[in-house]
């Protein structure tokens, strides 16, 4: 007898499940269109033409980032809903720091067996958050490793691009002292810290659908939230204010990320009682031990972005951010940094 002929799908990798993925996905990834679009999904890659009428020098700004191991704490707990958002904020929040206008995304899912439904939530995440910042997602790659990754696990990566005119690039060069740090609140951990809060579940057990004392949802919403998109409402405010600076605080927290975005001849002083601690970021910390430096290096405490702004224009910027939703307070003051001086300090 002749051996059995193989097959993809015997060595682990079915094609019709993802072309069945590439179909459903097809509505989703159209209503995220723009008009510079000139291709369609299915190609080889993504068409983008630039609007040479918009604008005089344009700079193209890109960004890449992914979950991290958030995605295996919504695994565990069968919530996964929230994580496109995450992809797509992260760095999409990232760019807007250039003060670049995210034109397209891209993204990239690897597993080790493709399961259609699951894959269409993370996708629909994606998509809706890019329709809700008006960046298209113009070509992604879905990708089945059977051994490379077991059982339901997966990881998400994304890539954007962004464009700003060249005259109005938000590198920070023109901080000074006197300048004001506006904070923007965080909806939560969003997409950071999330081994040392699994390391916390999992020493304390925890359930996620449990409400614990001082949270006012069940756990897995509390932590799970999306990560907030601020690239709208921050580009609309900046057409009215002076945003010197912005810092998307993500991995490093506040004491590593605020410092990238002003000159070295200058420091942060921020003060911890201008703005409320969230209920959820108090109870991590009582929960694990976790010392206050330590939160501040690796948690966002509460604020998701940092713009830096003329002191005179400071509560406007507050009052701008608050009308869109927003909660946003003046955290602090760039001064002059001294010899050994740290380039943040949190009182």
């Amino acid at each position: 007898m002749s051996a059995k002929a193989l097959t993809y799908k015997d060595a682990g990798v079915d094609i019709d499940a993802a072309d069945s993925f590439i179909q459903r996905i097809k509505p989703l990834v159209k209503m995220t269109d723009r008009p510079e679009v000139l291709s369609t999904v299915g190609h080889y890659a993504g068409l983008f033409a630039i609007d040479t009428a918009k604008y005089k020098s344009p700079v193209l700004v890109s960004s890449t980032d992914g979950v991290g191991t958030k995605v295996k704490l919504a695994l565990e707990w069968s919530r996964l809903e929230g994580l496109g958002q995450d992809l797509v904020a992260m760095s999409a929040n990232d760019v807007l720091c250039l003060g670049a206008e995210p034109l397209f995304f891209l993204d990239y899912f690897a597993t080790g067996k493709l399961d259609v439904d699951r894959a269409t939530v993370l996708l629909k995440g994606i998509a809706e958050a890019c329709r809700d910042i008006g960046c298209t997602l113009l070509g992604g790659e879905t990708a089945e490793m059977p051994k490379i990754y077991r059982g339901d696990d997966f990881d998400l990566a994304g890539f954007v691009v962004g464009i700003v005119e060249k005259d109005a690039i938000i590198d920070g060069a023109t901080v000074k002292p006197g300048d004001k740090v506006v904070g923007v609140a965080s909806s939560g951990v969003h997409s950071n810290g999330f081994s040392l809060v699994r390391k916390i579940v999992a020493s304390k057990k925890l359930s996620p659908d449990k409400k614990y004392p001082g949270l006012d949802r069940p756990l897995a919403d509390a932590l799970l939230a999306p990560t907030r998109l601020y690239v709208k409402q921050t580009l609309e405010i900046a057409k009215k204010f002076e945003l010197k600076g912005i810092a998307h605080i993500t991995g490093g927290g506040l004491s590593e990320n605020l410092p990238r975005v002003f000159p070295k001849n200058c420091r942060a002083v921020l003060k911890r009682a201008a703005w409320p601690m969230p209920p959820l970021f108090q109870w991590l910390q009582k929960l694990g031990h976790v010392e206050d430096e330590e939160m501040n290096r690796v948690f966002n405490c509460g604020i998701g972005l940092c713009v830096i702004v003329p002191a005179e224009q400071a509560a406007g910027v507050v009052d701008a951010f608050k009308s869109r939703n927003d909660p946003a307070w003046i955290i602090g003051e760039i001064v002059a940094r001294g010899a050994g001086d740290n380039p943040i300090e949190i009182l």
